[in-house]
């Protein structure tokens, strides 16, 4: 069998996804680029993530490709028929609604459970279990309460992280769950209930963090602030006022920086001979490092140490990403993609290879609200007639 006739990991899963803004959509996500088959369930009115502005003009675009779009009214008789007959051939379904919204709806997992006991159901939140359980939370939110803003920032400024990376973990945590559970259900033959939260996913990034203030006294420095585990391990400003972050991670890598930058003298030193030794001697040994990388240009710094193979990165921006020669060259960086709007782009594919498996782009990110109405209902046996009078009635969008 040819890979292009080989069959994708999830092709045979159905997958309902009750989502919004970044958790849920990314958990749906994982599972459409590994192959389910993933119906994004939105009002007639639209996601409201297709009219976001400001930083959230791209969540629609990125995390709705390989899925198809339903648009249904979850509060009206017919629209609630339309879902418990979805439910009664899904694998899976996701949601990541405020705290209780399903239970008023009547789709919580014990409901839905008696129509289809097979069925996985994945619920994303703010809390798991406990007493935060029925706050609201948002990705900001938690990285505030869970220690990552003060790491992130510099001392006495609590900074988020540059990308909703709480909301993308946390679903990619739903989604490993949701893999596990299908696993689960061969041996068993039962679904089952999961949850994930994003103040737990904060706590568990936060793990290595809180590893450190056992082992040690006094409170944890944020990162800006500490003192690092490596002797090179930073910032540098260039001759050209650009800068250039270089890591020396072994003793190996210290060898090669000096050899590379005509340093010898640095690594007979005794007083730097092992990296503890060099973080003992910072406080003169440091600027002196400043010193030599401002004699070079920023490129001139990227070839030495490329040629020397020690790790090293020039500061990019987002927009750099779409020129960088591993995403555009490599077999997993960037894909084609158009988007609702109708600007062809590209965007990066699912960072991970599982044998010769293609995760690439199978559709777009569905540019109609409720784009695949009436085949998701045909395959349910509603009838042409029946569509267009639910679509007369707004129970549904999308059919014209």
């Amino acid at each position: 069998m040819s890979d292009s006739e080989k069959k994708l990991p999830l092709e045979d899963i159905k997958v309902l996804a009750f989502t919004h803004a970044v958790m849920g959509p990314s958990a749906g996500l994982v599972l459409a680029d590994l192959g389910a088959e993933v119906i994004h369930i939105e009002p007639p009115a639209g996601d409201m993530t297709r009219r976001l502005k400001g930083f959230g003009i791209g969540y629609f675009s990125f995390f709705n490709r390989n899925k198809k779009c339903l648009a249904v009214d979850l509060k009206a008789a017919e629209g609630r028929e339309i879902i418990i007959k979805l439910v009664e051939k899904a694998d899976v379904l996701i949601e990541n609604f405020g705290p209780g919204t399903m239970n008023r709806l009547g789709y919580d997992y014990d409901s839905l459970s008696k129509i289809n006991p097979r069925l996985i159901y994945c619920s994303l939140k703010g809390f798991l279990p406990g007493p935060y359980e029925k706050r609201v939370a948002m990705d900001e939110v938690v990285q505030m309460m869970g220690g990552l803003a003060f790491m992130t920032g510099p001392p006495g400024q609590p900074l988020r992280a540059g990308t909703s990376i709480i909301d993308i973990s946390g679903g990619m945590f739903g989604a490993l769950g949701i893999i596990t559970a299908l696993y689960d259900r061969e041996r068993t033959g039962q679904g089952t209930f999961i949850r994930s939260a994003l103040f737990e996913t904060t706590a568990f990034i936060m793990g290595q963090h809180m590893a450190y203030a056992a082992m040690t006294e006094g409170p944890v420095p944020p990162m800006p602030a500490r003192v690092s585990a490596w002797s090179v391990y930073r910032l540098f400003e260039t001759k050209d006022h650009d800068q250039v972050f270089i890591g020396i991670i072994s003793e190996k890598h210290w060898q090669q920086f000096c050899e590379a930058f005509d340093r010898t003298d640095w690594f007979k030193d005794e007083r730097l001979k092992t990296n503890n030794d060099r973080i003992g001697q910072r406080d003169w040994f440091l600027p002196e490092v400043e010193n030599m990388i401002k004699r070079y240009t920023k490129q001139e710094v990227i070839d030495i140490c490329d040629k020397a193979k020690i790790c090293f990165a020039p500061i990019a921006r987002p927009e750099d990403l779409f020129d960088d020669p591993q995403l555009n060259q490599g077999d997993f960086g960037l894909m084609e993609t158009t988007f609702p709007s109708g600007e062809k782009t590209k965007m990066p594919r699912l960072p991970v290879q599982i044998g010769s498996y293609d995760f690439g782009k199978r559709s777009d990110p569905p540019a109609a609200i409720g784009a695949h109405t009436r085949e998701v209902l045909e395959s349910i046996g509603y009838s042409s007639e029946l569509i267009r009078d639910l679509a007369d009635k707004k129970i549904i969008a999308g059919v014209d």
